[in-house]
């Protein structure tokens, strides 16, 4: 799947493809917005182990977050996300579509579901639009085979 990486480290670089992506990102926002569900600052939703979930996503997403974090000797150990700080998300701004409509608001789960198939969908097509292989997997071993063809790395 290293070819496939490469590809999406490629394509999270030009700006046709992060215009797209960064669009269905603003329409999750407002979608969020509208709900207005609640954010304990927690990381719970970060701690997949001990929250008992795991967090999937494109590789398109993967490389795009990679990339803009900056972190080419980011450790992957296996313990919850890579890019949690204390409580808090240390990429906030660049985070993955799961990390946009996940909250622990017990209330948010119908909401939640329906919008994360909705915009996967939508970033189902910005793949199939640009090229770009599609693979949906965990988090954690995206990562791995991504940050290592950051540059710089």
């Amino acid at each position: 799947m290293e070819e496939s990486a490469q590809t999406w480290v490629d394509a999270a670089q030009r700006a046709k493809v992060v215009d797209a992506l960064e669009g269905v990102y603003a329409e999750i926002a407002e979608a969020v917005n509208e709900r207005g569900p609640a954010c304990w600052a927690s990381g719970r939703c970060c701690n997949f182990e001990r929250a008992g979930h795991r967090l999937y996503v494109t590789g398109l997403e993967a490389a795009y977050t990679a990339l803009r974090a900056g972190f080419t000797d980011l450790t992957i150990d296996g313990e919850g996300c890579p890019y949690q700080e204390s409580n808090l998300c240390g990429v906030h701004a660049i985070r993955p579509l799961g990390c946009r409509v996940y909250f622990c608001d017990r209330s948010s789960g119908d909401w939640q579901n329906e919008l994360s198939e909705r915009m996967l969908g939508e970033i189902r097509a910005i793949h199939d639009e640009h090229g770009v292989p599609y693979h949906y997997g965990e988090w954690r071993s995206l990562l791995k085979e991504i940050v290592p063809l950051l540059p710089d790395s």
